[in-house]
């Protein structure tokens, strides 16, 4: 998703994209471990429901990114998927699921301090880690528009990108 919000907004445009999607992961972490995760796991339907709206989601974004303009100028829908989305990608992001999952069974400890300091250590580190390994999908996007000042290879780009998110909605409803 970085990549292809890079090829269209620039990379300045595209930071309030990386900062949401960061900030949308890091409090999923923040949330996990005090109690969301057994929640979701207990509640069958709950589990459905979360896969369902995250898989709708994912391909209405898909969607967005596939139809958007070929022009790697275009300025008309400004940041393709700002802040706010960017944060609610994570949550039917089935990566950020297993890594929140991982992260949470092997960092937790119950003899450690209270859940909301260690939930919140684990947030605050997952952000500042995050940050610099999320950016060089953002740049890769920004330095790949400069090749696809061509409208028909913008929007090869636009519908590979949003294709291969379509596919991988799989993972989060199987």
């Amino acid at each position: 998703m970085l990549a292809a919000v890079g090829s269209q907004a620039g990379l300045l445009r595209g930071l309030p994209s990386l900062l949401g999607q960061v900030t949308g992961m890091g409090l999923i972490m923040f949330l996990v471990p005090l109690g969301l995760g057994s929640l979701v796991l207990h509640y069958p339907l709950l589990h459905w429901m979360l896969k369902g709206v995250g898989g709708a989601f994912l391909l209405w974004l898909a969607w967005k990114i596939a139809t958007a303009s070929g022009r790697a100028d275009s300025q008309a829908d400004g940041n393709p998927v700002g802040f706010l989305g960017a944060a609610v990608f994570q949550w039917g992001n089935p990566k950020a699921w297993v890594i929140v999952s991982a992260a949470a069974g092997t960092f937790l400890n119950t003899q450690t301090g209270s859940a909301v300091a260690q939930a919140t250590s684990l947030a605050g580190l997952f952000v500042l880690a995050a940050l610099p390994s999320c950016f060089p999908w953002l740049a890769f996007g920004a330095g790949v528009r400069r090749v696809l000042n061509d409208p028909r290879r913008q929007r090869i780009f636009n519908i590979t990108m949003g294709t291969l998110l379509a596919l991988s909605i799989v993972l989060v409803v199987r």
